[in-house]
């Protein structure tokens, strides 16, 4: 593989440490809890590295660069990590951040692990320079439908807002659904408030309504009204995109966010690699953490691991993903050319369908899995 030529400076890493840029939407309007697990994540890993000898004997240091869910953003702080002399590049949660991500790194020859960012089309051509955790949308969102089947939910209503990532998984929702039977049904949340899309859902005789919409804004308003609404008793409320997975979901919602089921990317029982990550993290974080959190140690886990074999050189990097064989809290990560992904995936992470018990709000049950 050839490097492109950067006008951005080095092509590795100079001084003691060896760096890694990590990009993680830390204040709003980005999704504040789930960079924080996702950050705390990678700096678990990146202790436990350091601890072990870092690498080679340089220990690893994070270069952490908030995107507040602003591609923009995003994209002038690979510039700046770049002219740093990262290594490489890890994290981001949002989809249309990190497609930005993927865009910027491939075009100044800079590895990018992606984290948690889930949307197929993460990039529009083939690349050799970013790799993937994160299960593609089109997987995860296939056995999140398979889910709604199997539950006797055929007509299936979404409460949408405009972006790629809520645009795709309506998508792939329909297409999933069509041939099976099932009908989806999309409602513009720009144009209804949460009583008005209560009286499209009794008018379509909806049995199910997904929330294709931001967090807290306006998912939680929407839960509420659905939630006191007697002629919806008995419709199903999800959230494929895991919004209640995060323990502000529970805060704000009480008992009206139990029984929403989401995806979320964990083995049914965590190996024991996965359990001492899990362990260490509820220290770090003071609570339950999400899967953002494994993903965000998996990633350096990953990393760590091609540094020592590869070296910092950002080409030698980039060419490594597919001899990728590493051991993480969810699996062993290999890397592959999957059909209509266009970055280097693993394929797959082990996917559920959970829901909070309504018994116990902070418990969760595993009601599908792919």
């Amino acid at each position: 593989m050839t490097t492109p030529p950067s006008p951005l400076g080095a092509e590795r890493t100079d001084g003691s440490s060896v760096k890694i840029g990590a990009l993680v939407p830390l204040t709003r309007p980005g999704w504040v809890e789930a960079g924080r697990h996702l950050l705390a994540g990678l700096e678990l890993a990146v202790r436990e590295v350091n601890a072990a000898g870092g690498i080679v004997g340089r220990p690893l240091e994070l270069v952490v660069r908030d995107t507040a869910a602003d591609p923009q953003r995003a994209a002038a702080a690979v510039d700046e990590l770049a002219r740093m002399g990262v290594a490489a590049l890890a994290g981001e949660y949002h989809s249309v951040v990190a497609r930005a991500v993927a865009a910027r790194a491939d075009a100044l020859g800079l590895p990018y692990l992606c984290s948690s960012a889930v949307l197929d089309a993460l990039t529009e051509q083939p690349t050799d320079w970013v790799a993937r955790l994160a299960p593609a949308q089109s997987h995860g969102w296939q056995i999140y439908a398979d889910f709604l089947l199997g539950a006797g939910h055929g007509r299936v209503a979404v409460a949408a807002e405009p972006s790629v990532y809520w645009a795709s998984g309506a998508r792939i929702l329909r297409d999933h659904l069509a041939p099976r039977g099932g009908t989806v049904i999309e409602l513009d949340m720009r144009a209804l408030t949460p009583a008005a899309l209560c009286d499209e859902l009794v008018d379509h005789g909806a049995t199910a309504l997904l929330l294709l919409v931001g967090h807290p804004e306006p998912a939680v308003p929407i839960v509420k009204s659905v939630r006191r609404d007697h002629r919806l008793a008995e419709i199903m409320i999800g959230a494929p995109a895991g919004q209640p997975e995060f323990a502000e979901w529970a805060t704000l919602l009480g008992g009206d966010g139990a029984a929403v089921p989401f995806l979320r990317y964990l083995p049914e029982r965590l190996s024991p690699l996965g359990a001492r990550v899990d362990t260490a993290l509820r220290e770090r974080l003071a609570e339950a953490p999400s899967f953002v959190a494994f993903e965000g140690y998996d990633t350096v886990a990953v990393l760590a691991d091609v540094l020592r074999s590869h070296g910092a050189d950002r080409a030698r990097i980039a060419e490594s993903w597919p001899r990728v064989a590493v051991e993480g809290t969810r699996g062993r990560i290999r890397f592959s050319r999957t059909p209509g992904i266009n970055v280097w995936q693993w394929a797959w992470t082990p996917v559920q369908v959970v829901d909070r018990d309504p018994a116990v709000p902070d418990r969760f049950r595993i009601l599908h899995a792919g």
